[in-house]
């Protein structure tokens, strides 16, 4: 199976207050974790990745996808192209905060090579993905994707790289539950 990522021109970033059929995309790596309080799904994609985060009867699952997706619409909390520097917040109900920070960086080739060789090198504790290269480059592209979990909260970390455009997307969100709510 051809795995090669789309034009950086072409993502997008969406949260949603429910999950999402795994059939809207394709699947490379995959980890389910769980803490007392919440479990979550992580998932790297063909266009980047999906965090499927449940807590107390609520669902919060971020996309970052191609804008080309096609993606449901019901239960949108938040659609952005995934352009630029952006910091987005989604309160929930049941003390349930979501916070995001998102940026596609296009950056020079020598540093674009030094961060995709520092990716894809070692062993890592998240999850990573070499997709097949577009014929244009020699390498294909990488994401990565940590979690760091805590008891009321779960950090993710995802890097994506796009070696035809020279580009790399980070994106760092914060899903938590506020300490002091007793029905999470």
């Amino acid at each position: 199976m051809l795995s090669v990522r789309p034009k950086v021109a072409e993502l997008a970033f969406h949260v949603f207050s429910r999950s999402l059929h795994p059939e809207l995309y394709t699947i490379h790596k995959s980890r389910r974790v769980e803490r007392d309080n919440y479990s979550a799904q992580i998932e790297i994609t063909n266009c980047g990745h999906v965090v499927t985060w449940n807590a107390g009867g609520l669902t919060l699952c971020e996309v970052a996808t191609s804008a080309h997706q096609p993606l449901p619409r019901r239960r949108l909390l938040l659609s952005k192209p995934l352009k630029g520097s952006r910091t987005e917040r989604a309160d929930c109900r049941q003390g349930i905060d979501y916070r995001t920070h998102f940026q596609l960086e296009p950056v020079d080739p020598d540093m674009f090579w030094m961060v995709q060789q520092q990716l894809g090198s070692g062993p890592t504790e998240g999850l990573l993905h070499n997709f097949d290269a577009s014929g244009r480059m020699a390498l294909g592209a990488l994401s990565y994707v940590s979690v760091e979990m805590r008891r009321h909260s779960m950090l993710v970390q995802a890097i994506h790289t796009f070696p035809d455009d020279f580009a790399i997307v980070k994106v760092e969100s914060l899903f938590s539950i506020d300490a002091g709510n007793k029905s999470v």
